[in-house]
């Protein structure tokens, strides 16, 4: 691995080979209806990544590297320069202003937390669970 791609990742966070989550890719608009009915039996997490950003590729790698609830929640990643669409949906379905990076816990189908930039915090979601 170049020193480059040490410091500032690959271009596709989600296939880190070093990273502990089990990421659910989010990549079509029906999904968000599966989150609001799973968020029912288990919280969903929401990562939304800019692919083109050092402030959204700095918090992926601190949140992936302090990640320790992959039984406790299920953890979705949206490249959100691929579906920007879906990032707005989000935003719309469920009451937060957009952002990024940023991280939503849902529950119950509602956003119960969302924080973004270097408020994202894997040990501050766990108190929110």
């Amino acid at each position: 691995m170049s020193v480059f791609n040490y410091i500032f990742g690959s271009s596709q966070g989600q296939n880190d080979s070093n990273k502990k989550i089990n990421w659910i890719p989010l990549t079509f608009m029906g999904q968000l209806d599966e989150i609001v009915t799973f968020s029912s039996q288990k919280p969903v997490v929401i990562f939304k990544h800019s692919t083109r950003c050092i402030v959204s590729r700095t918090a992926l790698k601190q949140f992936e590297n302090e990640f320790n609830l992959e039984e406790e929640v299920d953890a979705y990643f949206l490249d959100l320069l691929e579906h920007r669409a879906i990032s707005n949906e989000i935003a719309a379905r469920f009451n937060v202003y957009h952002q990024s990076p940023q991280l939503l816990l849902i529950k119950e189908g509602k956003s119960v937390y969302d924080v973004s930039h270097s408020d994202i915090d894997a040990g501050e979601l766990k108190g929110k669970l």
